[in-house]
């Protein structure tokens, strides 16, 4: 049986700082979501401290679905650590499922660990792995903008 978590490691052209701020800067996190969805800049918003919640939302660019998004903040240790529930804005803590980050540094670069709980995945699942996988590619691209 699968669990129901997944990592993804990556390692990026960029200090953590720049990688953090990408997570937590509502004008950035608007701009680096997967190709295939766009992020209206007004749908985000980042209350970042503990408790705090964070809002956006991924619009379909080819049918136009959007797909609301959010969480609340569980850890926050800048820019090394970050823990929040992601699901739909409206889930209980309880019910969501967590993503963490962990940013460490590599002299120019950093190494983030992606850690997702409550979803089993695997490369080629077409779903939440291959979404968060992609998404991470172009976060990437976006670090070394």
């Amino acid at each position: 049986m699968t669990a129901k978590e997944f990592t993804i490691v990556r390692e990026f052209d960029a200090a953590p700082d720049r990688v953090w701020a990408a997570w937590v800067d509502p004008d950035q996190l608007a701009r680096w979501l997967p190709d295939g969805v766009s992020t209206p800049r007004e749908s985000v918003t980042i209350d970042l401290r503990v408790g705090g919640r964070y809002t956006y939302t991924m619009v379909n660019n080819e049918t136009g679905d959007t797909y609301p998004t959010g969480g609340e903040y569980i850890e926050i240790d800048e820019p090394h650590h970050l823990m929040m529930s992601w699901g739909h804005p409206g889930d209980s803590l309880e019910d969501a499922m967590r993503i963490t980050l962990d940013l460490e540094p590599l002299a120019e670069r950093t190494r983030m660990t992606f850690r997702l709980q409550g979803a089993a995945g695997a490369s080629g699942d077409g779903f939440i792995y291959d979404g968060w996988d992609q998404a991470l590619t172009s976060l990437e691209t976006w670090v070394r903008s």
